[in-house]
């Protein structure tokens, strides 16, 4: 029963992204709207409900098995990955630097904005 209910809560927040979405017409996937319900949501309770933590685990136990359909689309267009190799590797390089520069300034400013406090 918990994996039902935790299942559920997760639709119910996947859905509530998608109607967002349809509604506003907003230029984000419906399940990342979903995603931000869901958190503020847990934000707002103060704690993971049980179901829902085991239904996660169960889940995250899981997640590589998405990674195949990538490897396989991998394996698939693989002509045009190799057509177009440069701008992929230079797009690969260029967005992991800005995003460990980015995550590394936002850290610096939390650091000192709370550094004193543990």
């Amino acid at each position: 029963m918990p994996l039902i209910l935790g299942m559920s809560i997760l639709l119910a927040c996947q859905f509530a992204g998608e109607l967002l979405v349809r509604a506003f017409d907003l230029p984000i996937p419906g399940p990342v709207i979903g995603m931000v319900i869901l958190l503020v949501g847990l934000l707002v309770r103060g704690k993971v409900p049980s179901s829902l933590r085991t239904t996660g685990e169960g889940l995250l136990r899981y997640l590589t098995l998405l990674f195949v359909p990538a490897g396989v689309g991998l394996m698939l267009h693989g002509r045009l990955i190799a057509d177009d190799w440069l701008a992929i590797g230079m797009t690969l390089l260029l967005s992991t630097a800005l995003t460990l520069a980015v995550t590394a300034w936002v850290m610096q400013r939390l650091a000192n904005r709370f550094g004193g406090r543990q």
